[in-house]
């Protein structure tokens, strides 16, 4: 059975909330010290993952209008991943706002602002810990690590009561899917503020397409189309002699199943959501198809290509194309099709968006009758804006539940395509099979969830042959 997406605001009352608690913070900050935040109005971060996406958060955290925003504490398994997210954060302060190489933005914060001396730039398993231990109640952890680590952490958060900040996915499998299910509701009691790197949710432009679509204007929603077609990523060739087999496949955790889904999990989780967005709902089966081509010297579990077809209750179809492949046709885009015309979803990459809508399912000039007007508001920009505003005016704010979701909804297409068998939403949130159980108890020393075998390659998906499991 499908879980209906839990809309609570439309666009325009989602913008009135942000707007009137940004203006509320403004003013208590005016009159009264934040009683929250201890002497001053400051809202602390930690982040714990510094890998492109951590830095890129960090980065947006800090230059969001509903600051001020530090960030206090660092941590990750790798010191050069740590150096060079802090030096780059630095280098990056008090420059204009800038594309930069992860997802996101750098600049347009201050270097006054980053105050994370050696000490609190923390290494290891528990270094998790040791950075939230460094926040105050409704401070707020940024959490960009792998994805097997994420309930973890979230789980450590809660009980220190601190506010979150989730990159996706949250989940790559029913039980870390349950089990995150289970801290949302935890996270609700405690009143915790928690935002999810579904960015696109945040997104001025799709917010109007889906008002438009929900109230008719292409009619009922017949199939949408979404693609990610690029060249290879998370491809990875033999481990290298001077690291452990463990921290290997977590430093190429788009290579491994069990530390990220796998490049499928990571890649496509835009697509879906803001497709089943703007349905308005999650789909209740997925079929596909994939397999691995000509990447014989690549020792990675990633499929070249994915192509599924979900099915929702109504019978609508959503078409999703993955392909990472040399020489072949790119495209990265999300497309609706209803009784009364079409709709553009996303353009190209994640921002901007530029939402349009046809009379027809020809996509020319002349059949255009709406398109959001340019530029557009950032959405990363915008999903930080929204959780401070929440934290400073003490609003209720959690995208938990909705994350979990939506993951679960990706694992299921990439379940169905490793086992080459039809996978149902409740099938997918009672699956027993778990990537990497017990991985609370791991440390530098560990183990690797996966092993090797003689000849260097990882396990694969084996479509019908192994029906009950994806490698």
């Amino acid at each position: 059975m499908s879980t209906i997406v839990n809309q609570q605001n439309s666009r325009r009352s989602f913008l009135r909330t942000t707007s009137e608690a940004a203006a509320a913070s403004a003013l208590l900050g005016a009159v009264a010290p934040w009683a929250y935040a201890g002497e001053d109005n400051t809202v602390r971060v930690a982040l714990v993952g510094c890998g492109g996406r951590g830095t890129g958060a960090a980065a947006n955290a800090m230059a969001s209008k509903n600051g001020p925003v530090k960030l206090v504490a660092m941590a990750d398994v790798f010191e050069d991943r740590l150096e060079r997210s802090y030096v780059g954060l630095n280098n990056a302060a008090s420059q204009p706002r800038t594309k930069g190489s992860a997802d996101g933005w750098v600049g347009g914060f201050h270097a006054e602002q980053i105050d994370v001396p050696p000490e609190r730039r923390f290494l290891g398993f528990d270094a998790f810990k040791k950075a939230i231990d460094c926040l105050r109640p409704s401070d707020v952890v940024i959490l960009t690590t792998p994805v097997a680590f994420r309930g973890i952490h979230f789980a450590y958060a809660i009980e220190r009561g601190v506010n979150v900040f989730m990159e996706k996915p949250l989940t790559v499998d029913g039980p870390t899917t349950r089990r995150m299910l289970q801290l949302a509701e935890q996270s609700q009691r405690k009143d915790l503020k928690v935002g999810v790197g579904l960015m696109c949710r945040h997104c001025d432009a799709r917010w109007e397409l889906y008002d438009r679509i929900q109230s008719g204007e292409i009619g009922e929603i017949m199939m949408m189309r979404t693609y990610r077609q690029q060249g290879p990523a998370g491809f990875t060739g033999p481990r290298p002699a001077e690291m452990t087999e463990f921290l290997w496949q977590i430093r190429r955790y788009l290579s491994f199943m069990w530390a990220s889904g796998g490049l499928f999990q990571d890649y496509v989780a835009h697509n879906v959501d803001e497709c089943c967005w703007m349905k308005n709902a999650w789909p209740v089966k997925a079929q596909g198809s994939g397999a691995r081509l000509y990447r014989v010297e690549q020792v990675d579990q990633n499929f070249d290509h994915y192509d599924v077809e979900y099915t929702f209750a109504d019978g609508a179809k959503l078409f999703l194309q993955a392909r990472n492949m040399v020489g072949c046709h790119n495209e990265f885009a999300s497309y609706a099709h209803g009784t009364k015309g079409s709709a553009v979803i996303s353009t190209h990459m994640h921002t901007p968006a530029q939402c349009r809508i046809y009379k027809s399912s020809d996509f020319a000039k002349e059949n255009l009758t709406w398109a959001f007007p340019q530029p557009e508001p950032n959405p990363y920009v915008l999903e930080w804006d929204a959780l401070l505003a929440a934290i400073r005016n003490d609003t209720p704010y959690n995208e938990v539940k909705r994350g979990a979701e939506a993951s679960l909804v990706t694992a299921m297409a990439r379940r169905a395509v490793h086992t080459g068998q039809i996978v149902t939403f409740e099938e997918m949130l009672n699956c027993k099979e778990e990537f990497a159980p017990g991985l609370e108890n791991l440390t530098m020393d560990s183990p690797a969830p996966v092993k090797a075998r003689p000849d260097g390659t990882y396990p694969t998906p084996m479509p019908g042959l192994q029906r009950k499991r994806e490698y």
